[in-house]
């Protein structure tokens, strides 16, 4: 096969919008493959199941939002019955766009094509569990098992990446201790190498009603979440997160920026002039780079709000431009000339910014 390779250069990979990688359980679960694994009984069937639940609703999984869509659920070493007393268990509003299946075919024999075909008649879907990974999995008869390991996730990846969903794999933990537990998760490190994010369910004893999840994966941080199972509501909660939460977010700088166009309609200039100008806007201090980096990281969120960001090279600077751009009937951004801009009213305040809480 002569294909050429596909690539981009640095710069225009930098100032290109991109889809922002989409979070079904913000900052825990985003699109792609993961796999939570922990102990046999430990509640792990528990767990996905709530956060079915959440998701299907679109209410928050303890501090965390989540994206509201479509759930399958394979719940493939249970029957009906046991589904319907757990649900029982935890909600009396089941909602109707979280479905479940008991029986599958298994991976290389028609599991793709029943997944494909499911989101073709929910294209809403944003989260699937399969439960478990090992039902899903033919005989293991290939002489290097990594290479099988990976082959058999890549597929289901590929599966998450195109459709920008979820699939969340339960697993099991092998009984050998180690000191970093993501080694713990069965099988070779194919399958911790596959995915995108592992979590580990673990108690510190069997009896105990106390657990800690460990998250690790690509696109989230580290945390430490130690939760507690309610056996009255059969609902994991959360007691401790390892994480602060962080003390300026992201959408913080949209806000400042679009109150700042808002007044101003148009900016050129290097990254320490706007941070400059921001300062002296808001009382809101940015080093120039982290400012650059974090304007590159929140173009989507910029064109949401009408601001359009540009970047060029002189031969001394890096300059960048911010601009209104208006939305036309088509939902497309109209940058006409600044002048028209200039003449569109403002409804900023002269007071100082506030974000919103």
């Amino acid at each position: 096969m002569d294909r050429p390779l596909t690539y981009m250069d640095g710069e225009t990979l930098m100032n290109t919008v991109l889809p922002p990688i989409r979070f079904v359980i913000s900052q825990l679960l985003p699109q792609g493959l993961h796999v939570l694994a922990g102990a046999p009984k430990v509640g792990k069937s528990w767990l996905s199941l709530w956060l079915c639940l959440q998701v299907a609703k679109g209410e928050p999984a303890w501090e965390f939002s989540t994206t509201q869509g479509d759930v399958l659920y394979l719940c493939l070493e249970d029957s009906y019955s046991r589904i319907q007393n757990r649900l029982l268990d935890i909600t009396d509003d089941a909602p109707p766009n979280l479905f479940f299946a008991t029986m599958s075919e298994k991976l290389h024999s028609g599991l793709e094509q029943q997944i494909e075909r499911f989101l073709v008649v929910h294209p809403d879907t944003v989260l699937i569990v399969i439960d478990t990974l090992q039902r899903i999995r033919g005989g293991v008869n290939d002489a290097n098992p990594y290479a099988s390991d990976y082959r058999d996730l890549g597929i289901l990846k590929e599966l998450a990446d195109k459709h920008r969903i979820a699939i969340l794999l339960i697993h099991h933990l092998r009984k050998m201790n180690d000191d970093d537990l993501m080694n713990m998760i069965s099988g070779t490190t194919g399958i911790s190498g596959a995915t995108d994010t592992n979590f580990v369910l673990r108690k510190s004893k069997r009896s105990s009603n106390s657990a800690t999840l460990y998250c690790t994966g690509r696109d989230i941080e580290y945390r430490e979440l130690s939760l507690e199972f309610d056996s009255a509501e059969h609902i994991w909660k959360l007691t401790e997160d390892s994480v602060e939460q962080p003390a300026r977010p992201q959408d913080e700088l949209v806000f400042f920026l679009s109150e700042f166009l808002n007044q101003r309609r148009y900016f050129t200039g290097t990254a320490t002039e706007l941070a400059e100008a921001l300062d002296e806007f808001a009382g809101e201090q940015y080093k120039p780079n982290v400012l650059m980096k974090k304007l590159l990281r929140c173009q989507q969120e910029l064109l949401e709000q009408g601001i359009i960001l540009s970047t060029r090279r002189t031969h001394d600077r890096r300059e960048l431009t911010l601009r209104v751009g208006c939305v036309g009937n088509d939902g497309k951004n109209d940058t006409g000339p600044v002048s028209d801009l200039l003449s569109q009213p403002s409804q900023l305040s002269q007071e100082k910014p506030v974000p919103p809480e």
